[in-house]
């Protein structure tokens, strides 16, 4: 197990470099000029170029990404040109409301997901079946802004029982994490669904009920531990995409959070700041990814890592 972690983590490193390469370069490709912004369209061309020479713009590009990783190796993601702060201490701040959003989110796309997917299984071609089918297309095919704002309509405007926008407590990560839990949930149901119905028709399962187990165990004790692989490799997926996909979720419901960090950082030009975030998130997916692959071998013993 030990020397798995260990490659597992070493593996890190090209994965992670291959991301910050491809970043730089497609933010490089991306129109504009930050050094512009930051000077105002009122600065003159000498002012701009003095912007770009104190931040390093006018270097090639290859110079440019060696002192990056060299900060890097230091463990500085480099100083956000929008707010003068480092990146890394941008991170931090809006991390919090990003994990809490996505493990709302996580802790509802399992309920509902698990508990729509099992309802499916049990009785397949059975109007509780094309029920739960049915809204689990609703919720794969309504995009998240519109789910998002729908919430904000009801909830906010109407009922003016919960916050439409921030992240100043508990109660105003409801409605997000409703939007964005629903929509990984359909995900999650149908999966659950198909690995219930494999399972369920397997000898073993026969066999329990041939000797009277009650039903509810037999599903829950017998059936649903032994189809737990593929639903913990989609809840372990979708975590991580969360982790970076809140970019809407945020947007719509103005949380402080790092998807509405990285909009920003790219509507500005930020290249530090968009660096950052995506070399922080990617690192954080590998983690979840590793985390996932070590509880495989708590589902299943007959799981080993040598």
């Amino acid at each position: 197990m030990t020397t798995y972690i260990v490659k597992r983590v070493l593996q890190m490193i090209p994965t992670l470099l291959g991301v910050s390469i491809l970043v730089f370069i497609l933010i490089h490709a991306v129109p504009g000029d930050p050094a512009r912004l930051i000077a105002g369209n009122e600065a003159s061309e000498e002012d701009v170029a003095l912007v770009r020479e104190r931040l390093g713009l006018n270097q090639p590009l290859h110079v440019q990404y060696g002192s990056y990783v060299a900060h890097l190796l230091r463990g500085d993601l480099g100083t956000s040109l929008r707010s003068e702060r480092p990146v890394l201490q941008e991170i931090l701040t809006r991390f919090p409301t990003t994990v809490l959003l996505t493990v709302m989110a996580i802790l509802i796309m399992i309920v509902v997901g698990l508990f729509a997917g099992i309802l499916s299984a049990t009785k397949p071609n059975s109007i509780r079946d094309n029920t739960a089918m049915m809204f689990s297309l609703f919720g794969i095919s309504m995009p998240i802004f519109w789910l998002g704002l729908m919430l904000i309509l009801i909830f906010s405007y109407y009922l003016r029982l919960l916050p439409s926008g921030g992240s100043d407590g508990l109660k105003y990560f409801i409605l997000p994490a409703i939007a964005v839990g629903l929509s990984s949930s359909a995900i999650l149901a149908r999966l659950t669904r198909s690995s219930v119905l494999e399972v369920i028709h397997q000898d073993f399962i026969r066999t329990a009920r041939a000797k009277g187990v009650k039903e509810k165990l037999v599903i829950y004790k017998h059936v649903l531990k032994n189809a737990m692989i593929p639903i913990i490799t989609i809840i372990g997926l979708e975590f991580g995409s969360l982790l970076g996909g809140a970019v809407i979720a945020e947007t719509v419901f103005s949380m402080n959070g790092l998807g509405r960090y990285v909009i920003q950082s790219i509507q500005y030009r930020d290249y530090p700041a968009i660096q950052g975030t995506v070399l922080f998130i990617a690192a954080l997916f590998v983690i979840v990814n590793l985390i996932v692959d070590l509880c495989y071998s708590l589902v299943d013993p007959r799981v080993k890592y040598e």
